[in-house]
């Protein structure tokens, strides 16, 4: 093609259409450039509706505007994301429409570790200002889940350590959700199976857990990097049931474990939070029990020392009644006497004031009346007082029953009378004339009380004394 351009003089060059050098310096880029191998930093990235990634690589002095195909652009392991330094294998080719060329990208991936660091630094701080790792976004955990669904490999070594550890500790009933747990389709599963738990109603056929457990063994930063896609991070913030992440050993740390309600160290310890230990849940719940009993057993003690304590500040109930019953009896013998002196001064009135027969009879109708009315009115309030009196009476009888010692026969106890006093002691029991031990049912005489002249000896010689 060069030939064309080295004879001096126009009118023997050629002419070509522009489709004609477009397409022959298309196969000239394509032949020369079949197979490239570009590092750069990502510019800007567009994602269209048809799937296509179109995006530029650049450093400080040149733009190379690139596109990934839909079929490529599904099978990257890492999304690329502007800032971020990639290596990227393709094809140059160019755009005839536009007379430029571009980058047909084949395979991309973060310029070494350091790159995906700052991819995730970046994605960190990004999700952390729309709040996503806020402390007040994290759910408590439940003290004693029933359903524990897990999010893992359902073939590695993690739900074994997983079901032994809960069998051990408190066996629980399990949910394993299978995913992958590496590669290209390890976000979206794992996402999906947040989603998928989240989406089980309480009662249903499928039992809803009450808490999930995320979990797979260690690796390397691009072994577990589905758990730092944002699709991840954003199903676990979401979760509207709480959830552990024990992604990896302790050193690793994923933004999954920042979106987490908790984060577990290892898959094990994961387990270890989800539910207690039985024994020591059991040996808990007797130790409160047995202080439940022993606070019962003070409380009735020292009720029932402070009631026989209120129990001696009573008034004796016969003191109560004398005292009601004298006023009843001075008011009776008064009445008696101010009625005829009542009847002796109006007699007199009536002596000195004459009156006509027929005011007369009408006065002493009236008083009459009025004298009923006063009989009736006196006689309902003294049986009101009286039946106040009795009411009183009797609630002071079952008192002193009740405080008596009569109740306290009845449960087994005597009382000892000697010549009329209760017997305290032995030396009062020797002195008196005749004895009576008084039960529930009945009062028992002891007779044949006199002192023998002489006191019987055992055969083997020991002397045995008397009753007291």
């Amino acid at each position: 093609m060069s030939e064309l351009f080295d004879d001096g003089e126009a009118g023997n060059s050629p002419e070509f259409t522009v489709s004609e050098l477009s397409g022959a310096v298309k196969r000239v880029v394509e032949g020369e450039f079949s197979h490239v191998r570009v590092r750069g930093e990502v510019g800007r990235v567009s994602r269209p509706a048809s799937g296509h990634l179109y995006l530029d690589l650049k450093d400080d002095r040149a733009v190379l505007a690139s596109v990934v195909w839909k079929g490529v652009a599904s099978r990257l392991a890492h999304q690329p994301e502007a800032g971020m330094e990639v290596i990227a294998t393709g094809r140059l080719t160019t755009f005839p429409g536009q007379s430029r060329y571009q980058l047909v990208i084949e395979s991309i991936e973060p310029a070494g570790v350091g790159a995906l660091m700052a991819m995730l630094e970046k994605r960190k701080a990004t999700l952390a200002a729309e709040g996503l790792f806020a402390a007040e976004r994290k759910q408590a955990l439940p003290f004693l889940p029933e359903v524990i669904g897990v999010i893992t490999s359902p073939s590695g070594a993690v739900i074994k350590d997983i079901l032994h550890r809960l069998r051990d500790r408190f066996p629980r009933k399990v949910l394993v959700w299978p995913v992958i747990v590496q590669g290209p389709k390890c976000a979206e599963q794992v996402a999906n199976a947040i989603f998928g738990f989240n989406a089980l109603e309480k009662g249903g056929a499928v039992p809803r857990p009450d808490l999930l457990i995320v979990a797979r063994g260690g690796g390397s930063l691009e072994d577990l990097w589905g758990f730092n896609e944002e699709i991840v991070v954003r199903a676990a913030s979401d979760s509207k049931i709480p959830l552990i992440s024990a992604v990896g050993h302790e050193t690793d740390t994923t933004l999954i474990d920042f979106a987490s309600d908790h984060r577990a160290p290892t898959p094990t310890a994961a387990a270890e939070i989800a539910v207690p230990v039985r024994a020591e849940l059991a040996a808990s719940i007797a130790g409160y029990e047995e202080r439940r009993r022993r606070a019962l057993a003070r409380m009735l003690e020292n009720n029932g020392q402070r009631l026989r304590d209120l129990s001696r500040a009573l008034p004796r109930p016969d003191a109560i009644l004398a005292e009601r019953a004298q006023r009843l009896d001075g008011l009776s013998m008064r009445l008696p006497r101010a009625l005829m002196a009542f009847v002796q001064q109006k007699k007199l009135h009536l002596s000195r004031h004459p009156v006509r027969a027929t005011v007369l009879s009408r006065d002493l109708a009236q008083k009459q009346k009025d004298l009923g009315q006063i009989s009736l009115a006196f006689c309902n309030a003294a049986s009101r007082q009286i039946s106040d009196f009795r009411q009183q009476l009797e609630g002071l009888e079952r008192m002193r029953q009740s405080l008596g010692y009569k109740n306290t026969l009845k449960r087994g106890y005597a009382v000892v009378w000697g010549d009329g006093a209760v017997v305290t002691s032995r030396k009062l029991a020797k002195s008196a004339a005749a004895l009576e031990i008084e039960f529930a049912d009945g009062v028992l005489p002891i007779s044949g009380k006199a002192k023998p002249k002489a006191k019987p000896k055992s055969k083997s010689g020991d002397g045995q004394g008397d009753l007291f």
